[in-house]
Order: structure tokens, then C-alpha cells, then sequence
């Protein structure tokens, strides 16, 4: 199943291609609109997901660097292992591995990842997950390779649910 690589080499891609656009057109942490609920807003993200251990001074760049290719080689394997019939779970993991190899690149480049999509709502107060400025609930700033992580991860879900049971995994 590693045929499907062709569509993390496209994740990687479209990743990488629109993070240098937003790095070109945008001013870092100024909101632009972009259609209702959605801001531009360049980011830089030193942690995890939901700026997780952004504060850590500067080890956790090369711990998510390691795991992310720690990660990314035991997805490769994976694939290979697939039977030809588990093809919704080799998209899914093709997608996986996209968005952890383009979060990958920045961090071993510039020490954070390039985030400049931001979700958001008018109103006094927010649901859990957001951050309230004043005016509006704001969830935290992504990107490509988040989006297709998080697709990736729906999709496998779904897989494991509806998908067929007679399937083994060949690592």
C-alpha cells in the first residue's frame, strides 16, 4: 500500500506551499478576515497541539522532531504491511503521515510550525477549547498538515467502525 505515499508527497507540498504564502503575505498575530468565522492569523506554534509545552524552553523542538520521524517510520511500515483491501485505512494513514512530515519540516527548520487558519465566533463568552479576546471566541491557529492529521485521524476512525473486520495488521 505504500502507492498511497503519493498523496503525503501532495499533503507535504500543498503544506509547505501555503505556510510560505502566509509567512510572505501575512504580519505575524495580526488577524486578517477571510469569510465569516475564519481569520488568516499567522502563528508560531513551539509546542504540540494547542501550543502544548510551548513554554518548555527549547528541548521540546527536538523531541517533537524525533517523535513526529518516529512516528512517520512505523506509519511507513504500516502501509507496507497493508493488505490491498484496507484501502480507506492506507488513505488515512498516507494523510497521517503528510501533515506529521510538513509540522516536521518547520519544526527542523525554524524551531516552531507555521499555523495561519483561525476558527472563530461573536460572543460573551466561550465553549471549552476556545480563547476569549474581548470580543470574539478564537480557536487556536493550524494549518494544512493539522488538517490533514485531524482528516486522517477521522478517517481511520470511521475505518475502524465501519470498515472490514477480517483485516490484521503486518508491521
Amino acid at each position: 500500500m505504500l502507492k498511497w505515499l503519493w498523496l503525503s508527497v501532495i499533503v507535504i507540498a500543498l503544506d509547505q506551499a501555503s505556510k510560505f504564502l502566509a509567512t510572505a503575505e501575512l504580519t505575524y498575530a495580526v488577524p486578517v478576515y477571510a469569510m465569516s468565522s475564519i481569520n488568516w492569523l499567522l502563528a508560531h506554534n513551539t509546542g504540540a497541539a494547542f501550543s502544548f509545552l510551548s513554554e518548555a524552553g527549547g528541548w521540546q523542538r527536538w523531541f517533537f522532531v524525533i517523535l513526529a520521524t518516529v512516528v512517520s517510520v512505523v506509519i511507513v511500515f504500516w502501509l507496507k504491511g497493508l493488505p490491498r483491501t484496507d484501502k480507506w485505512l492506507a488513505i488515512a494513514l498516507a494523510l497521517i503521515l503528510g501533515g506529521a512530515i510538513g509540522n516536521v519540516v518547520d519544526r527542523a527548520l525554524y524551531g516552531y510550525v507555521i499555523d495561519f487558519v483561525q476558527f472563530y465566533y461573536i460572543a460573551e463568552s466561550c465553549v471549552p477549547g476556545f480563547y476569549f479576546n474581548g470580543i470574539q471566541c478564537n480557536w487556536p491557529a493550524f494549518n494544512i498538515a493539522d488538517m490533514a492529521i485531524v482528516g486522517g485521524a477521522i478517517l481511520m476512525v470511521v475505518d475502524s467502525v465501519f470498515g472490514s473486520k477480517d483485516t490484521e495488521l503486518k508491521v
